[in-house]
């Protein structure tokens, strides 16, 4: 008999659905408690460098990984963010490295208390991807399609496979892990085997993304802000935002997104006509004195969904992680840091238990949904109030939620404590529960500490840019080309 990382013996594998994000991490969190880990993913092949996956369409917007998130991967992969910065990527300070204009106001750029991760979404795999295949125990089997679950109601014992060739075949494992995203057909695997039915949520703002990336202006390549001009839900009509993220190679990432009734084009040459209309016109400046070197990209499939496999009746052997648990509207920025985060829990529950324990899959997908359902609650706690959105309408609790949540956007544009415990919130570092400690209660009912800014606080430099003559139409469409 082998002897198992963790005390148990036999030859253990884990079988992860899916290479992406998710997928990865989950392998990274479980390589010490298996002898094997193997991740099935349908694609042919996963790019070696920081490259487009055919079923990531999400890739082409803009993603935020908030420190809460990156901390967890670092944690569980030693070394991936200096793999990320080398490669690139930028550290962006929190909140002095935002130019955030709120619901309630522009935020002061205070001194530094969190962080995000400026670069494409391709890189973020690629670093991750990197560091978790090269862990002696995991790899990895392309173009392979899982066709359903092997085994019963009260325990999951594999999978069944389809190659390329049509090779069909079942692979057995002591664990499964579904990180297949949003497309997971995880509700059909589980009824074909006659597994109880899970409760599932949808709160569907009809958001529509149209991304673009820029090559920044000159002057303006590092150490550039994350510039996000936000929604605001209490107006009583559909949401427009637009983003700003520095990327890898001197590039700004740009996502525009609306709510259902505002949606963004996919005409490029509306793009920025669209940026020019949201709350604040301030991106739209920005993007007017550079260049746009890519086409419009566009993506609809945003709707909030939450599965809770943690209040099922699940089989043994099997665990949900990620968007095939809880999807978020990515406007927020929180899917990477939750399922990163839920990864880092998994893997703390199989340091406190054998992982081929029966009830071990159980509680793992309760670990693992704490952070998923914090980002649902900032997720759907401003979706519901959008209109046309598709879910359970906004009650009293929630109203009187978002009134509070609005108390405290105003009191932080003037207030460290309470943007710092906003951000601790926003950047999933803590818990929402810290919005409700006395001294943050307290905080809101006083109020402003500072005036309300009657526009953004620019630096110098960012100013400098904007006093630069806009580029003409016909270069910035020139330089699609290059």
């Amino acid at each position: 008999m082998t002897q198992q990382p963790n005390g148990a013996t036999g030859t253990t594998r884990a079988v992860i659905l899916g290479g992406s994000l998710a997928g990865t991490l989950a392998a990274a969190a479980l390589a010490p408690h298996f002898v094997d880990i193997l991740i099935l993913e349908r694609d042919k092949e996963l790019p070696d460098t920081a490259a487009p996956r055919p079923r990531l369409p999400q890739a082409a917007h803009s993603h935020m990984l908030w420190s809460g998130g990156a901390d967890a991967i670092e944690a569980l992969l030693p070394g991936t963010t200096d793999r990320w910065l080398k490669a690139g990527a930028h550290r962006v300070p929190i909140p002095n490295g935002m130019v955030s204009y709120s619901a309630a106001g522009w935020f002061r750029r205070w001194t530094e208390t969190h962080y995000l991760i400026g670069a494409s979404r391709d890189l973020i795999d690629w670093g991750i991807r990197t560091a978790a295949l090269a862990i002696p125990n995991v790899s990895v089997r392309t173009g392979v399609t899982v066709t359903s679950l092997a085994g019963s109601a009260s325990k999951v014992s594999g999978v069944h496979v389809r190659s390329e060739d049509g090779e069909e075949s079942v692979l057995d494992a002591d664990l499964v892990v579904d990180a297949t995203g949003r497309g997971s057909k995880v509700l059909e695997w589980l009824q074909q085997i006659g597994a109880p039915t899970v409760s599932e949520t949808v709160v569907d703002a009809g958001v529509r993304y149209a991304s673009r990336r820029y090559r920044a202006p000159q002057g303006a390549e590092s150490d550039w802000p994350v510039i996000h001009i936000q929604a605001d839900p209490r107006e009583g009509k559909p949401g427009q935002v637009v983003s700003i993220i520095p990327i890898e190679d001197g590039q700004w990432h740009v996502s525009l997104s609306g709510t259902r009734g505002a949606e963004p084009s996919a005409d490029e040459n509306l793009f920025e006509e669209f940026a020019r209309g949201v709350r604040h016109p301030l991106a739209a400046e920005f993007l007017a004195r550079a260049e746009p070197i890519s086409d419009v990209v566009v993506y609809g499939r945003t709707a909030n969904r939450q599965r809770r496999f943690d209040k099922a009746a699940m089989p043994a052997g099997f665990v949900v992680l990620g968007d095939a648990a809880t999807s978020l509207n990515p406007v927020y920025g929180h899917g990477m840091s939750a399922a990163a985060l839920g990864a880092l829990a998994l893997r703390d529950t199989a340091a406190k238990m054998p992982v081929t324990a029966p009830k071990f899959a159980a509680r793992a997908q309760k670990a693992m949904a704490r952070p998923a359902a914090a980002a649902w609650l900032l997720a759907v706690g401003q979706d519901r109030f959008y209109p046309g959105a598709v879910g359970k309408a906004p009650n009293l609790a929630d109203k009187l939620a978002a009134r509070y949540v609005h108390r405290l956007s105003h009191t932080a544009i003037g207030n460290f404590l309470v943007v710092k415990a906003l951000t601790d919130v926003m950047t999933m570092q803590k818990p929402a529960s810290v919005l409700g400690t006395p001294d943050v209660l307290i905080a809101a009912a006083r109020g402003l500490r500072k005036p309300l800014l009657d526009g953004p606080a620019l630096t110098t430099r960012e100013q400098s840019i904007l006093d630069r003559e806009p580029l003409r139409r016909a270069e910035k469409v020139k330089a699609t080309d290059h």
